[in-house]
C-alpha cells in the first residue's frame, strides 16, 4: 500500500462510537487489559491509592483512635517552625551529598577494574554484588558490631597503627560518618553492575581507531569512556540521589536517629511520627515535603543532563 493510499484511509471518518467498540471487542486490548488486571489492582489500590489518602491526611489531624480533624495547612505551617524537622532534612542533604560521589566514583573504578580479562572476574563480580542482595538489616546488624567502640574491628585495626578508639554511632560527629561508609559499601554492587553494562555497549572500534592514533589510556578513558558512559552516569546518579532521600533501615539500626538527633533523616521522622507519636497527618505532611524535594531534585538533574549527557561521538 503506498503511502498516498495510507493518507487517503486515514482521512476517511472512522465509523460511530459502536462500530469503534465492535472493533475493540475482537482485537487482542481485552485480553490484554485481562491480564493486565491484578497490575491494574496493584497500580491504584496499593500505590496510587494510598499515595492519594496520605496527601488528603496530610490535612488532618490524626492520631488512628479518634476521627481526623481538618486543619487545612496546620501540618505545613508546623513543619516550618519545628527545628527537629529542620534538623532532620540537613541530616538528610548531609547524607545524600557524602554519598552519591564516593558510591559512583568507587563503582565507577571497580566496574573499570572488573571490564578487564582478568583471571576470576566472575568471581569477584559475584563478591562485589553480594551486599545488594544481602538483607540492610542484617548488613546494618553486622556493621554494628564492627562499629563498637570496645570490641568492633574497625578500632581494632585503628589500634594496630596506634590510632585511638573511634566513638562510631555513638558520637555527634562519627555517626552520619559511619552510616554513609556503610550506605556506599552497601551499594558498590549494584552500581557496578550498571557501570559494566555500559562500558561492555561502547563500540570497541572507538578505542582501537584511538589507539592507532597514539592516544594513551587515560586520554582513551577521558574523551571516549566518560562521554560514552554519561548515560549511565546519569541513571546511576538518578537512583542513587533517590535512594539516598529515601534512607531508612541504616539510621534506623545503627542509630536509631541519634545520638542527639545528628543521623535523624526524613525518613526516620516520618516512621517516629507515625508510628510512635500517631500523628498521622503531620507524618504525611513530612512525606510530601519529602516527595517535593525529591521531584525538585530530579527535574533539575533532567533540565541539565543536556550539558553533560552525550548519547554518541
Amino acid at each position: 500500500m503506498s503511502n498516498a493510499e495510507i493518507k487517503v484511509r486515514q482521512s476517511l471518518p472512522r465509523g460511530n462510537f459502536k462500530s469503534r467498540l465492535r472493533r475493540w471487542r475482537h482485537s487482542d486490548a481485552p485480553w490484554a487489559h485481562l491480564l493486565l488486571l491484578p497490575t491494574y489492582v496493584g497500580l491504584f489500590g496499593l500505590v496510587l491509592g494510598p499515595v492519594i489518602a496520605g496527601f488528603v491526611l496530610s490535612f488532618f489531624r490524626w492520631n488512628i483512635i479518634s476521627d481526623p480533624v481538618f486543619i487545612g495547612w496546620g501540618n505545613y505551617r508546623e513543619l516550618s517552625q519545628d527545628d527537629q524537622f529542620w534538623q532532620a532534612l540537613r541530616n538528610t542533604v548531609y547524607y545524600v551529598v557524602g554519598t552519591i560521589p564516593p558510591a559512583v566514583a568507587i563503582s565507577l573504578a571497580l566496574a573499570l577494574a572488573l571490564n578487564q580479562p582478568l583471571r576470576g572476574r566472575a568471581l569477584f563480580r559475584t563478591t562485589y554484588f553480594l551486599p545488594v542482595v544481602s538483607s540492610t538489616v542484617a548488613v546494618a546488624v553486622l556493621w554494628g558490631w564492627m562499629y563498637n567502640t570496645q570490641i568492633g574491628l574497625f578500632n581494632y585495626v585503628l589500634g594496630l597503627v596506634g590510632i585511638p578508639k573511634v566513638p562510631w554511632i555513638t558520637s555527634e560527629t562519627w555517626a552520619m560518618p559511619a552510616v554513609i561508609i556503610m550506605s556506599v559499601w552497601k551499594s558498590l554492587g549494584y552500581n557496578m553492575i550498571l557501570f559494566l553494562a555500559g562500558l561492555q555497549s561502547i563500540p570497541q572500534d572507538y578505542y582501537e581507531a584511538a589507539e592507532i592514533d597514539g592516544a594513551g589510556s587515560f586520554r582513551r578513558f577521558w574523551d571516549i569512556t566518560l562521554p560514552l558512559l554519561s548515560p549511565t552516569t546519569f541513571l546511576v546518579v538518578i537512583l542513587s540521589v533517590i535512594a539516598s532521600f529515601q534512607v531508612f533501615e541504616q539510621t534506623y539500626i545503627l542509630t536509631g536517629g541519634g545520638p542527639a538527633n545528628s543521623t535523624l533523616t526524613l525518613v526516620l521522622m516520618i516512621f517516629y511520627s507515625g508510628f510512635q507519636d500517631f500523628r498521622m497527618g503531620y507524618a504525611s505532611a513530612i512525606a510530601y515535603v519529602l516527595f517535593t524535594l525529591v521531584f525538585i531534585v530530579t527535574m533539575i538533574q533532567w533540565r541539565f543532563q543536556k550539558r553533560w549527557v552525550h548519547y554518541g561521538l
